[in-house]
């Protein structure tokens, strides 16, 4: 069986995409559609910069997005026999958006939006991310919790990989459990360069407008199960596909957990489209037994379509 991988924020980069553009129409057009559903020029940001500028929440999902959709269409004849996909946060969009769920341009205009709000959460209520490197689960879930305090609030956001967990909550707070996860035994503790404390209770502001915004676009039963980051279980069911985007802004993306479950269920072979081979990445810290191939530049994919 097959399972489609999608990036999530992070995998942004200055040029992403401008080669798939020059070399497949089918690529060149999924850009053309994504400036015009969102009224600005999303792809000349995208290859041109400034660089800052991409990285800013709510211009870096859309990118993203962007590009992995543009990789499943050029890709398209080929996808016709995935089982499953997957997306890591943001790109659990990309997922039902290739899965036929979710409707492109409003794809876009949503998580445009979802980085809009989280970009205002943290701004609320400023909070940062570290990433934990060389500690189990249950070592980083108890150094939350003896970093929690009074002033502030720590949880475990992104559970990547074995032994690679992402942090997040007040300032405080997670400095307090970088220092006791470091006294705890982990190999590294780095603070990430973001706007805000995604994955955590900080961003409980955001769930309204988020919910507000999907309630305005129809999502249809995916052509095949999306796992989500919330249960690391699949979903197949429109409302309930609803509703967990929502619970994602304020739950952790459980990436391990649901990569345990697709390789459980009898999954051998991954696809990560879009930009970066992060998640490929990751999952080789899950199993080494099965097949992944990351597919996000133009010979990426011609190797792909000619193999």
């Amino acid at each position: 069986m097959v399972a489609l991988l999608f990036p999530g924020q992070g995998s942004q980069f200055l040029g992403m995409g401008r080669d798939l553009a020059e070399r497949f129409p089918a690529a060149r057009a999924a850009f053309e559609e994504a400036d015009a559903a969102l009224g600005v020029p999303l792809t000349r940001l995208m290859w041109e910069g400034p660089e800052e500028e991409l990285t800013l929440t709510l211009n870096a999902q859309p990118a993203i997005l962007a590009h992995s959709v543009a990789v499943a269409r050029v890709l398209a004849e080929r996808l016709g026999d995935a089982a499953y996909g997957a997306g890591h946060s943001l790109g659990e969009f990309s997922a039902y958006v290739v899965a036929g769920s979710l409707a492109y341009a409003d794809a876009l205009r949503t998580v445009r939006r979802r980085g809009e709000l989280m970009f205002r959460a943290g701004q609320e209520r400023p909070g940062t991310m570290a990433a934990l490197l060389g500690l189990d689960d249950a070592a980083v879930e108890r150094v939350c919790r003896e970093a929690s305090g009074p002033d502030g609030e720590c949880v475990p956001a992104n559970y990547n990989s074995p032994a690679q967990v992402v942090i997040s909550g007040d300032l405080a707070a997670v400095e307090r459990a970088m220092t006791l996860a470091t006294a705890a035994g982990a190999k590294r503790a780095v603070r990430l360069n973001v706007s805000g404390a995604f994955h955590s209770p900080l961003m409980a502001v955001a769930e309204a407008g988020l919910e507000a915004r999907l309630a305005e676009v129809e999502l249809a039963t995916p052509r095949f199960p999306i796992v989500s980051n919330v249960t690391a279980e699949p979903v197949a069911e429109p409302g309930e596909a609803r509703r967990l985007l929502v619970r994602q802004l304020t739950s952790p993306v459980r990436w391990t957990a649901s990569m345990q479950y697709l390789v459980g269920v009898g999954v051998t072979r991954f696809l990560e489209l879009g930009p970066g081979s992060v998640l490929a990445g990751l999952l080789k810290r899950v199993s080494r037994e099965v097949e992944v191939r990351s597919i996000g530049t133009a010979d990426e994919a011609e190797a792909f379509l000619n193999s």
